[in-house]
């Protein structure tokens, strides 16, 4: 294909590692294992779509096989082995895609090929795309040779959702997580392309792309394309205005001004603003989705310290958030955050959705009325004394009255106390320090499942402040690390490392327990008890014994 007729994602794909952004990191330390010949057996990258996965396992494939190495790889030029893996005809290099090949018989054909060494290149190379597509069975068969390939051998996987791999492979990789690319490097780099093409576009459209793409290099230049494509002639000017239009967006900034008519209680405001972004073509649930990621950076703003990094959101929008999470509380937003879950499971049962939405904004007004009030009324009573004084004591009736609202106050503030002592509780910090205080901690919170893995499943090697070094069985559930990583984070407030090892560790506590079984049992038949019982029942057998203490 001619170059000029490329699409722009891929006439500006990276050919060597110095093309790539954002991804620094990753690059040298790959371009380092490969310059001292310490590559593992197999690569894992993961990340968002767009941002370069498939691409680094490319370019991996040509720094391990170019003819130039990989200090002088090819970029114009191309040596042989470079040339046919970039038109993808390299025979040494097979790249797969796990969608449409996830059978268990698709990784045995792999397995077959694996046996013979590379015709041309150093390696042979397996790329498979979407790893996380395969099936179980597939995973299972490909385990073996995943562990001890021959030495010419080498996997490269890509994935968008690495949760859906197996523990087992997962331990067998090297695993490199592509980030997001940060909003200016993105924006710099489509202002390089877009000179390079000797087009004329406004900055401001080329910080909607960068907005919109969400941190995808792919997805940013597939909407400048779109961009480009669009221009009546290439001396034309495209401005915000236009893009906007051809992109079917709409500013979030029209979200933050709908909330704040919201907490005004500004219905016509409401309904007018919500119409004109639905009158963008805008669909409902789209709209709710942005709704709901504006309410969970208002309630997590104070806390999200690279707030002005974020890949969807401008300087604008920033300081107006920054100045509404001010004004609003934590009690209403959760309470807004319920009630557009609940929308959004309404909307797949009605047939006019735009009306549901009017309607559920209504009802966030009066949330935010009913929440306000209840949450005034204990401000009202004075704790540094016993007499709570009324606008309204002279009226003759004021006795009845203030005894009437002291009640009620009294009552509200039980709530709200027993409310906060209910949230203590469930936000109670632990510390952990043993692996027998992990097992209580569980016992304690009732996550029985997790317990059940901690006992039967695992081998503790060592535990140490944040880090715990484990062993496991084929048995442990491939979900086991995601799921204790997240219970310490949510139990100690700390992030804690988990991580797997050859050695075979301690016993699991389902193995000391069988262990300390049979020592008992043991001990009870050398008894003479055991032989008195014997002599009247010939044919008594010692199955069990319940309630062991390890006193080891």
């Amino acid at each position: 294909m001619d170059v000029k007729s490329k699409v722009l994602a891929l006439k500006y794909r990276p050919v060597v590692f110095n093309d790539i952004i954002g991804q620094k990191i990753v690059s040298d330390a790959i371009f380092n294992a490969i310059k001292n010949d310490k590559t593992p057996n197999a690569y894992l990258f993961t990340g968002i779509r767009g941002v370069g996965k498939t691409t680094f396992a490319r370019i991996v494939a040509k720094a391990l096989n170019c003819k130039n190495k990989v200090d002088n790889l090819c970029k114009e030029n191309l040596c042989e082995n470079c040339y046919s893996i970039s038109n993808s005809n390299n025979i040494d290099v097979i790249e797969i895609d796990a969608a449409s090949k996830t059978s268990v018989d698709d990784v045995r054909d792999l397995i077959d090929l694996s046996r013979y060494g590379p015709t041309s290149s150093k390696y042979k190379i397996f790329i498979i795309d979407e790893v996380h597509m395969l099936s179980k069975q597939a995973f299972n068969a490909l385990l073996k040779t995943l562990e001890e390939p021959p030495s010419y051998l080498k996997f490269i996987f890509a994935t968008t959702e690495v949760n859906k791999i197996p523990i087992t492979v997962l331990s067998r990789c090297q695993r490199f997580d592509l980030i997001r690319i940060q909003s200016k490097i993105l924006f710099d780099h489509l202002k390089n392309i877009v000179s390079k093409e000797n087009r004329k576009i406004d900055e401001n459209v080329l910080k909607l792309i960068v907005k919109i793409s969400e941190g995808s290099v792919r997805d940013s230049l597939s909407l400048l394309d779109r961009a480009l494509l669009n221009q009546k002639n290439d001396s034309n000017l495209l401005k915000l205005e236009q893009a906007q239009k051809i992109f079917g967006y709409f500013d979030k900034i029209h979200l933050i001004d709908l909330i704040e008519n919201i907490l005004k209680g500004e219905e016509a405001n409401v309904l007018d603003t919500y119409r004109n972004i639905y009158n963008q073509g805008i669909e409902p649930k789209i709209f709710l989705n942005n709704f709901l990621e504006i309410i969970f950076y208002l309630k997590n703003f104070s806390n999200m310290k690279n707030f002005n990094s974020s890949f969807n959101m401008g300087d604008i929008e920033i300081a107006r958030l920054a100045s509404l999470s001010e004004k609003i509380d934590s009690k209403t937003l959760l309470l807004f955050w319920q009630f557009s879950i609940e929308t959004m499971t309404e909307l797949n049962l009605v047939s006019n959705q735009n009306l549901s939405i009017e309607m559920f904004l209504i009802r966030l007004m009066y949330i935010k009325d009913e929440n306000s009030n209840y949450m005034e009324i204990p401000k009202k009573i004075d704790t540094n004394n016993n007499e709570t004084k009324f606008p309204n004591e002279n009226n003759n009736d004021s006795s009845k009255n203030v005894n009437q609202v002291v009640n009620q106050i009294k009552f509200s503030t039980q709530e709200v106390q027993d409310h906060l002592i209910k949230d203590e509780k469930l936000n109670k910090k632990y510390e952990i320090k043993s692996f027998e205080d992990l097992l209580d901690v569980c016992k304690e919170k009732k996550e029985i499942e997790l317990k059940f893995e901690l006992e039967n499943n695992v081998n503790l090697v060592s535990f140490q402040d944040k880090k715990i070094e484990i062993s496991f069985n084929e048995n442990l559930n491939k979900n086991f690390i995601k799921n204790i990583s997240e219970k310490l984070l949510e139990w100690t407030d700390k992030r804690w490392i988990i991580m797997f090892s050859k050695k075979t560790g301690f016993k699991s506590i389902k193995q000391k327990n069988k262990n300390l079984e049979k020592k008992y049992i043991d001990d009870l038949k050398k008894s003479s008890t055991y032989e008195e019982a014997l002599e009247v029942f010939p044919d008594l057998e010692i199955s069990s014994v319940n309630n062991l203490e390890d006193n080891d």
